[in-house]
């Protein structure tokens, strides 16, 4: 999705057949299960199924343009790779332009390998950069512990499991066990990362923006960095 799309309502736009925008989404959201490099713009366009406009169609049909280019791009998984499990986190802050919600993006990796990736709108409106970004490490955490559960059942134990986020203040709202005013009016569901990573379970890392994985699941990009961001996370030309 080129970088100064606008994605919005249309309301005085011509409408497109609901039907055919419907099947397209659907063809695309099942395909996002191998190619994480579309999730963010399908889940956007997928928010106006109900009354698909013509501009809607435009850009359904510019992910389509670049699938027919990139037929061999795959997720590559190799066995040389290390097993540490990482995760990373990321928002876009007030990013939709309706609601001005934000949109969280997470991955986790066993390693160089990708094996679970997620890009939604979050449910409330945050009132700061460090909010967005403190509600999608939550969820980058939840998402972990499952994982952790899951690979113990097979031998293998963690801790210490990292969370890489470009956001200073929300990683040191994860560090502070006090409920101070400026954290009060986040969802109490969201604060149980705090009792993680007290007791060790999960760490929160600061990494920089630049080498920040989940920017490919929270906002255009450019080119480069789109390209650059894809093969880091291991969506190559394997076959």
């Amino acid at each position: 999705m080129s970088t100064n799309a606008i994605v919005e309502k249309d309301e005085s736009g011509k409408d497109a057949d609901p039907s055919l925008y419907r099947s397209m989404i659907w063809s695309l959201l099942y395909l996002t299960a191998s190619r994480p490099d579309i999730l963010f713009s399908v889940c956007l366009c997928a928010r106006y199924q109900s009354a698909p406009k013509e501009s809607h169609l435009t850009h359904v049909k510019r992910i389509f343009r670049y699938l027919s280019g990139t037929t061999n791009l795959g997720l590559w998984y190799s066995k040389r790779s290390l097993f540490d499990l990482i995760g990373y986190s990321g928002a876009d802050f007030a990013g939709c332009k309706i609601d001005q919600k934000s949109t969280s993006g997470t991955c986790q990796l066993l390693g160089d390998m990708l094996i679970s990736w997620h890009s939604k709108k979050q449910a409330s409106v945050a009132l700061s950069t460090a909010e967005a970004e403190y509600v999608a490490a939550a969820s980058c955490c939840a998402q972990l512990l499952w994982m952790r559960q899951q690979l113990e059942d097979y031998g293998f134990k963690f801790d210490n499991i990292p969370i890489r986020c470009d956001n200073t203040s929300a990683i040191n709202l994860t560090k502070n066990p006090v409920q101070h005013s400026r954290s009060k009016h986040i969802e109490l569901r969201q604060h149980f990362i705090r009792d993680h990573v007290q007791n060790g379970s999960i760490v929160v890392e600061y990494v920089s923006t630049e080498t920040q994985l989940c920017d490919i699941f929270t906002k255009p990009l450019n080119f480069e960095k789109f390209s650059k961001l894809r093969m880091e996370l291991g969506i190559c030309y394997p076959f």
